[in-house]
């Protein structure tokens, strides 16, 4: 019998993809991502013997390398196919060491969308494992790892304990921090502006705004001059002074790259970067159309705005059937890659614009439909010609005073037929206006003059699709790890999102203020953007791995020493108005082991303490304990819900009278047979949150995933599972392995 090849994929996903479009020849298996890592209970680094890494195997990987190392024994060839990008690069050469005795029969196999052409002819050019790649993810995995693993223990000793802080992600709590003190410096500016409604010879009537008092520019700071302008205006004529128009025309954007596809489904879906991913990835690895998986978009990660031939031969195509052949440019567009951009990939693009997003509606869910037709609609307006307008500026005359008014008329829609880009802070568009014919000397009726008062206002906070776009520009991070630093900086409670706009929590802007202080260069946005320039260096081969690492690392340590003998930050106290309800003493807010909280300044005669809130002005407000609907099983009083030490507990109302306490329960009964309890929320020696039953030690049964008290649609299962995995993001997933009922939140 003949050999077989066997080909090691990512993602399970594309196994059943993989396999239909190849039949009986090859063996697919998947690595389900990364199979080795540092360890997590020690540094894992050697940074006496150049930064040496210590890799141990993924907990829960043995039996998935066990599997290909079988396959691999008795295979002809051995195509190791992850993702085409530096972490898909260190998984291929993992698996390379783990299948070293096989070392002779192994290759690297590269294809950019899952589509069965592209898999075929991947197979006729297999290649060999990138060491720069390799090198580039392996510096950047000890850099995060040196900074975390050195920076995080100080934080526990210095701030609280489970703080944490990150190379990048410190840098983006960063910005988000500047922008809140920028917003609490701001001090608004008033100023006013006039508009005139006016009627000209043929309809529609059309505003004109004040734009110059006797030739100079009209700057209005309060309601005074703005009535003395109102009153020189009174009984004046109206009359065209001058038009000019003038042919505008309106180039289509590129295709996605990773960021603006990130910032564009957040403005135009309301999706997080951590979701958009997820579900691009989805659409990228396959979705069954009735004849099997099939791969919807390219590979979703890239800085790459290129698009191959065929791609853009088969948009032309499409768009001269479809649109006619006025929106088919003579020459096919071409887009400029940033400085700096990796050109592996191409641009994220649909597999095929003839699967066309009404075409497939049907089949797919609705995050997956929204999300391909803004990719598809994206990628063949980019290839359609420019949109042509007429813009119009009509100057007005009235006394002394000079009036504007701007519109626009669209002559061709070009790529406008197809697609507009957003934006992110929605602003009035003067130039969208339609005005009236008009002609110089033509008199005009005044309808109404309307004074407006207004004030500059602060910086917005950011978004994440401006959250993302500010990290783009300045350096920061890169398109593969944008949706990680979302989540991660929310995850650490270090930024909170409200109405979509993140602001820093009392914990981010007190771990900001002390990292920027003691760890400069750590947290300098400058320096940041260097480190992944040197990092985008050692991928091209210009640059070592172990210099810039070194280079890195002494200076790193020397600040790290100096912080550990100067931090304290439990002796800062901050006074409020608020007043001691026991000794009428003022009360202060003072950092403990678990954060923020009120405290009497006259501690240690008085102990008395409580949590608080802050509002948008900064005012202080005592918070009283939480009253729940539990009752005390000793007493019948109520339960209040407190924080301690090891998280959050209730407590009988009655204290000290009563000393009741007892863990949160989930409402889920223990499943355990003949086990009368209920699943409670617990958390480690170690602070690690995880749910056991009420009845320990004499019931120990346990999770790690929280259990929520609703049935699963689609097998009954008595509750589900709330789960936060690399991959797919929070979901909840039924609690029985071989339903597969999962719903992305």
């Amino acid at each position: 019998m003949a050999k077989k090849s066997l080909i090691v994929v990512e993602s399970p996903t594309k196994v059943k993809t993989i396999a239909k479009f190849l039949g009986p020849d090859y063996v697919i298996k998947a690595s389900a991502g990364h199979v080795k890592d540092l360890p997590g209970k020690e540094l894992g680094v050697d940074v006496e013997k150049d930064f040496a890494p210590k890799y141990i195997t993924i907990r829960g990987k043995g039996k998935i390398l066990a599997e290909i190392k079988k396959a691999a024994v008795s295979a002809e060839k051995i195509y190791l196919a992850p993702d085409p990008d530096r972490e898909g690069e260190a998984i291929c050469w993992h698996l390379a060491q783990e299948l070293s005795k096989e070392k002779a029969k192994i290759c690297r196999l590269f294809f950019n969308e899952i589509t069965k052409t592209a898999v075929v002819e991947a197979l006729k050019h297999p290649t060999h494992i990138n060491d720069d790649l390799v090198n580039a993810q392996q510096a950047r995995r000890i850099l995060d790892r040196l900074v975390g693993y050195k920076l995080s223990p100080l934080l526990w000793r210095k701030v609280q304990r489970g703080l944490s802080a990150g190379r990048v992600q410190s840098v983006a709590v960063r910005l988000v921090c500047e922008r809140e003190e920028e917003i609490l410096a701001f001090r608004p500016e008033e100023y006013w502006s006039v508009t005139a409604l006016l009627e000209g010879n043929k309809p529609p009537l059309f505003e004109a705004k004040l734009f110059k008092i006797k030739e100079k520019k009209a700057d209005l700071s309060n309601e005074e001059q703005t009535q003395n302008v109102l009153n020189q205006l009174d009984g004046a004529n109206y009359r065209v002074l001058d038009i000019r128009t003038k042919p505008q025309q309106r180039k289509p954007v590129p295709p996605f790259i990773t960021s603006k596809l990130q910032q564009e489904a957040a403005r135009k879906l309301g999706f997080s970067a951590k979701k958009t991913m997820l579900v691009a990835q989805q659409l990228y690895e396959g979705i069954d159309l009735g004849e099997g998986q099939v791969g919807l978009i390219t590979y979703m990660r890239t800085d790459s705005t290129r698009l191959a031939k065929e791609a853009q031969d088969e948009a032309r195509e499409f768009i001269g059937k479809t649109y006619g052949r006025e929106y088919v440019p003579e020459k096919p567009n071409f887009y400029a890659s940033k400085k700096g951009a990796q050109d592996a990939h191409e641009a994220i693009r649909p597999s095929s614009v003839y699967r066309t997003p009404d075409a497939l509606k049907s089949i797919l869910s609705k995050d997956h439909f929204r999300l391909y037709e803004l990719i598809w609609q994206r990628m063949v307006a980019s290839q359609m010609p420019p949109a042509v307008l007429d813009v119009t500026q009509v100057d007005i005359e009235a006394g002394s005073c000079l009036f504007r008014a701007n519109g626009s008329v669209l002559r061709f829609p070009g790529f406008m037929a197809l697609y507009i880009e957003g934006l992110d802070d929605e602003k009035e568009n003067e130039e969208n206006k339609k005005l009236p014919p008009l002609a110089p000397g033509e008199l005009l009726k005044l309808h109404k003059l309307t004074p407006a008062q207004h004030f500059t206002q602060a910086p917005p906070r950011y978004t994440e699709a401006t959250l993302v776009k500010a990290l783009e520009e300045k350096g920061i991070g890169r398109p593969s790890t944008y949706a990680n630093i979302m989540a991660t900086i929310q995850a650490r409670k270090y930024v909170d999102q409200e109405k979509k706009r993140f602001h820093p929590t009392p914990l981010g802007m007190m771990v900001n203020k002390l990292l920027v202080a003691n760890f400069p260069q750590v947290l300098d946005i400058a320096f940041t953007a260097q480190m992944e320039e040197e990092l985008d260096k050692i991928e091209e081969g210009q640059v070592n791995w172990v210099s810039t690492l070194r280079e890195f690392y002494q200076p790193f340590i020397s600040t790290l020493e100096k912080a550990e003998s100067t931090i304290d930050v439990r002796r800062e106290v901050k006074e409020t108005d608020l007043v001691c309800e026991k000794c009428r003493a003022k009360m202060v807010i003072r950092w403990g082991r678990r954060g923020q909280f009120l405290a009497c300044s006259n501690y240690p005669e008085c102990k008395n303490s409580m949590n608080f809130t802050t509002d948008e002005q900064g005012k202080v407000t005592a918070q009283k304990a939480k009253v729940t609907d539990h009752k005390c099983p000793k007493c019948g009083n109520p339960l209040i819900e407190k924080t301690g030490r090891f998280g959050t507990f209730l407590a009988c109302s009655s204290y000290p009278d009563c000393k009741h306490i007892q863990s949160i329960p989930t409402g889920v009964p223990c499943p355990q047979p003949g086990c009368a309890g209920t699943i409670v929320e617990k958390k480690s020696k170690k602070g690690k949150v995880f749910y056991g039953c009420d009845q320990y030690p004499k019931c120990s049964f346990a999770l790690w995933d929280k259990p929520l008290p609703k049935p699963c649609p689609q097998c009954g299962a008595t509750y589900l599972l709330e789960r936060n995995k690399r991959g797919k993001g929070l979901h909840l997933a039924c609690v029985r392995e071989n339903c597969g009922f999962e719903e992305i939140l």
